[in-house]
């Protein structure tokens, strides 16, 4: 009855507490993979042009970012921002320490990171685009933009799908490094239960299967994804003008 208690059916149980911050964790994580996406994009965009300057460009950012350790990056985001913004705020002639929000630094810290291997997953899914696609549409009179909008990005995505939900999972790990800069998700708040009651197996455990569910969950959610986009392409890969 005591652990049924603590684990959150009794007046004093941290079950409700758990719930919360797996939902913290999913909002971190799912603000970060759209935060990665757009970088990742602009990334593989530039591997992809041609360009010299460009392709150097996406080239350290993804070495860097894939190649430094995850927590380093969230310490330099979440103390060096809030650094950066009290000197701000200091030549303002405002005085005293401004910190980053946890959330906010939390989820650039894990976009970055995630940034740095979508934009692999973008670059790879457009080099797997058949090229008689392009140029069928090229001859049938598409333009550039619709080519991008009817070619291009359906199947950059039909591609990209199993790779996304590799990234989403990684990025569903490390929202757990988050906990440093104190936001309550689901690391953080098996961490203070399992400190606060001397039950570390227990919390741990349970923020383990917290885990495993999420997880789970989220492959499911990517397998249908995938297995609804193989099925819809040949309908709209070539879709009218």
């Amino acid at each position: 009855m005591a652990t049924l208690e603590l684990l959150g059916f009794g007046s004093t149980g941290w079950g409700a507490l758990l719930i919360l911050a797996a939902l913290m964790t999913l909002a971190v994580t799912a603000t970060a993979l759209a935060i990665g996406a757009v970088l990742g994009a602009i990334v593989a965009g530039a591997k992809l042009s041609g360009n010299p300057l460009l392709v150097a460009f996406g080239n350290v950012y993804t070495t860097v970012f894939r190649g430094v350790p995850e927590l380093l990056i969230i310490y330099l985001i979440y103390f060096g921002g809030s650094s950066a913004v009290t000197s701000i705020g200091k030549a303002m002639g405002y005085e005293g320490f401004l910190g980053l929000p946890s959330f906010a630094a939390g989820a650039l810290a894990v976009g970055i990171i995630s940034g740095s291997y979508q934009a692999e997953v973008f670059r790879g899914a457009y080099l797997a685009i058949a090229k008689g696609e392009l140029e069928a549409a090229s001859a049938i009179g598409m333009n550039r933009g619709m080519r991008f909008r009817r070619i291009i990005i359906p199947q950059v995505l039909r591609f990209a799908i199993p790779g996304l939900g590799n990234v989403w999972q990684l990025s569903l790990k490390d929202s757990a490094l988050i906990s440093v800069t104190g936001l309550a998700e689901l690391m953080r708040t098996s961490q203070v239960a399992a400190g606060s009651t001397r039950q570390y197996f227990l919390f741990f455990i349970a923020g383990g299967c917290l885990y495993l569910i999420l997880t789970s969950l989220s492959d499911r959610i990517f397998n249908g994804a995938e297995r609804r986009a193989n099925r819809s392409m040949p309908a709209s890969a070539m879709g009218q003008a």
